[in-house]
């Protein structure tokens, strides 16, 4: 009867100098700091403590990434929740490209465009550069890009842009008369009014027509069927289109001069990116492609 007393007293005794935390008052606080890491200040908050049961199924709620510390007057201990499932992570947006269902065909030309370069334009734009000192080249270039104003001011007024209709009609007229025909960028040099470079294969792109598929025209060089339709609506604002046919040898020459003349001053830049590319005609495909979109969102 002694010891079931004394086995009493102690029990009596131990639950009440070592409470067990089951038998706390529901009415203590629990201290709970969430940080997540996208936050780097926590944010303090408490909360009745009622069920450590529905405390726990509380915490499924969170995302996977979201640390949650919990205190009862001790040091807070962090959980971090791992039961949910990551977010699918977003695709990397990919460059845009062009399509380019006629490729055998078109490196067909790319290789006869190489070699009409290499064995005809670039050593008879070699000789003319050795002749011909740079500021005749430069002033050569300005002659037919004054000849062709008409193509990029219409352009203008199709795109909707006055202000670079009027650059280009002032450029024409001050070109034309202090610039000795075009010969002399007065209107840059003096009035410091750029070029507004505008053909109708843009304005067809800024109209929200697509480039369709890839080109590689024989002797023109890369385009696109949207271009192509737009080198030929330039083609009719181009003054040199109206010329007799007893002429046409004239229009012909100039063109040709047109092109030595342009590849006299760009002499090493197909070299260079022929060098650097792996696959000279995608590397060619591709730049041409974000040339021409990088035109049409200016």
């Amino acid at each position: 009867m002694k010891i079931v007393c004394w086995v009493y007293i102690f029990q009596t005794l131990s639950l009440t100098i070592f409470p067990c935390p089951c038998m706390a008052s529901s009415s203590s606080e629990v201290s709970i700091s969430i940080s997540s890491l996208e936050e780097t200040a926590p944010v303090e908050t408490g909360i009745e403590y009622a069920e450590p049961s529905s405390a726990v199924e509380s915490l499924a709620y969170f995302r996977p990434e979201t640390f949650i510390s919990v205190g009862l007057d001790r040091e807070p201990v962090q959980v971090a929740i791992a039961n949910v499932p990551p977010a699918p992570l977003e695709p990397e947006e990919q460059a845009g490209t062009i399509a380019d269902p006629f490729e055998p065909i078109n490196r067909a030309f790319f290789q006869f465009n190489d070699k009409l370069y290499f064995w005809f334009f670039k050593p008879i734009a070699t000789g003319y550069k050795a002749i011909i000192p740079e500021d005749g080249r430069v002033g050569v270039r300005n002659f037919f890009s004054n000849a062709t104003t008409p193509v990029r001011l219409v352009n203008c007024l199709l795109q909707g842009n006055v202000k670079c209709a009027g650059i280009e009609t002032a450029r024409f007229f001050l070109n034309t008369t202090i610039g000795f025909a075009g010969f002399f960028d007065s209107a840059k040099k003096g009035f410091n009014l750029e070029k507004q470079d505008k053909d109708f294969g843009q304005t067809l792109g800024v109209w929200g027509i697509g480039p369709a598929f890839y080109i590689n025209w024989p002797v023109l060089g890369p385009s696109s069927l949207r271009d192509t339709v737009g080198y030929v609506g330039d083609l009719s604002l181009d003054l040199r289109t109206y010329l007799p046919a007893r002429l046409l040898i004239v229009d012909i020459a100039s063109q040709v001069l047109d092109k030595v003349n342009e590849t006299s001053l760009t002499l090493g830049e197909y070299e260079s990116l022929k060098k650097a590319a792996l696959d000279p005609y995608i590397a060619v495909r591709e730049a041409y492609h974000q040339y021409r979109q990088n035109k049409i969102k200016k």
